[in-house]
């Protein structure tokens, strides 16, 4: 069997990256593989507790806050010679044997496979599964919710269906928190596109993986615990995470298009801002503002 690359991208990590390193070779059973960090120039601990903990990996230190999708172009560069590669966020905890059923289900044109995630402390998976972004569905989560639209696939990105998320099952993208990538895959999309800081680089790595034959299956067999992010309630993270995924949005559309995928984001946003919700009164003025697409800041 050929070795598996870990790839894992690290800035200000010391907190959760030993959890990630303890729980490592049990979710990694049954394969050979290589532990590759990318550190984004943290100012903690994190790399000297990389090699207290880990002292076989090999580190990359790309001397600046490079972004999610640049630390992982980074880490594949210096990772040598792989079969697959699997990418994981420092806050993920896998379990008994996860990354072996997710390179064993890359077949039949499956380029990427994700676990079953759960959130710490909860019994049930997380919703992961994602459909494209329509203005359809964009204006659907606006007016009714992701939850109560994901009923109906015209209305929503996000697939609640729970059968989804009992049996293998191909969506246009999922939450790249703990992704296998074939190195098929790998080599026929080339990078990940660094224009992105952080958010949507996983979906626009699943779009385009999509588009070139390879799909993106959930395997629920795998199973990992995702300790999760702020963005849910940080106003300058979930700022980036609404911008971002417009300007994917316009990657792949028209000018008409993006100006009503637009309107239907600012209108979900606007809404939630005046129920008092403070990350979408930020994204929503930013939004609102002109030339807000041009780039993508940094945090």
């Amino acid at each position: 069997m050929s070795a598996v690359a870990v790839i894992v991208v690290t800035w200000n990590s010391a907190p959760v990256l030993p959890g990630f390193l303890t729980a490592l070779p049990d979710g990694m059973a049954g394969l050979d593989w290589h532990l590759v960090v990318a550190d984004n120039d943290s100012a903690d601990d994190t790399v000297e507790v990389l090699r207290t903990l880990a002292p076989g990996a090999t580190l990359v230190q790309t001397g600046r806050n490079a972004g999610y999708a640049a630390g992982i172009n980074a880490a594949l560069n210096a990772a040598g010679e792989y079969g697959t590669v699997l990418i994981c966020n420092p806050d993920i905890r896998m379990r008994q044997g996860c990354a072996k059923r997710l390179v064993d289900s890359l077949r039949a044109g499956v380029g990427i496979a994700v676990p079953l995630l759960y959130e710490e402390g909860r019994e049930t998976p997380h919703r992961s599964l994602r459909r494209e972004s329509t203005v359809l569905r964009a204006l659907g989560e606006a007016l009714i919710g992701n939850t109560r639209a994901g009923r109906f696939p015209a209305l929503s990105e996000l697939v609640t269906d729970p059968a989804a998320y009992r049996r293998p099952t191909r969506a246009d993208w999922a939450t790249g928190a703990l992704m296998a990538v074939s190195g098929d895959c790998l080599a026929v999309c080339g990078p990940w596109d660094e224009s992105f800081f952080l958010y949507s680089e996983e979906t626009e790595y699943c779009l385009r993986a999509r588009d070139l034959g390879y799909a993106t299956r959930l395997e629920p067999t795998a199973e990992a615990v995702h300790l999760g992010g702020d963005s849910q309630v940080s106003p300058r993270l979930w700022t980036l995470l609404t911008l971002n995924r417009v300007r994917l949005y316009r990657r792949r559309h028209g000018p008409l298009a993006t100006a009503a995928f637009r309107a239907a984001v600012l209108l979900r946003e606007a809404s939630r801002a005046a129920l008092g919700r403070p990350a979408s009164r930020a994204a929503a003025a930013a939004l609102a503002r002109p030339g807000a697409l041009r780039a993508t800041p940094g945090p």
